[in-house]
């Protein structure tokens, strides 16, 4: 009879002790896991501010361009009443540079968004890879957990 209480209490600490390893193990994965997260969540904060100083950059540049075209443009108009064409010659002069500064700082921008698109993919394949690289783990130590029955 004394050998059966020992063997459930065995039983029991067995059960307990895989238990507590299993919560460890679980723990272990999730603190992980959560870093890789916050890793991710602050470069992802990092490249959000990167990429509006670089879009912000790039509309501090064009604007000394346009207020000079708004200068040139109140004398244009005063000259302009002396000899209309040269007025509209000059108009669509400037309106076609005009133009293509503007698809220029679009393009700008566009890349800085490409750029910023790209680091931010390669942030979350990071932490994905580390996010999979934890969950191996844990189910290579939940079966040796398990194994030890």
């Amino acid at each position: 009879m004394m050998d059966d209480p020992k063997k459930a209490q065995e039983f029991l600490d067995q059960i307990a002790g895989k238990a507590v390893e299993t919560m460890t193990v679980w723990a272990d994965a999730n603190q992980r896991v959560l870093h890789e997260m916050v890793e991710f969540g602050a470069a992802s904060a990092k490249e959000g501010v990167r990429l509006y100083a670089e879009l912000q950059q790039s509309a501090i540049e064009a604007l000394p361009n346009s207020q000079a075209t708004a200068l040139r443009w109140q004398t244009a108009w005063q000259d302009g009443a002396k000899d209309p064409v040269q007025l509209y010659q000059k108009a669509v002069a400037e309106g076609v540079e005009n133009a293509q500064k503007a698809f220029k700082v679009l393009e700008t921008q566009a890349q800085a968004v490409t750029r910023s698109a790209e680091r931010l993919q390669t942030s979350a394949e990071q932490a994905g890879k580390g996010i999979q690289e934890t969950y191996t783990a844990v189910v290579a130590k939940m079966r040796d957990v398990f194994a030890q029955s």
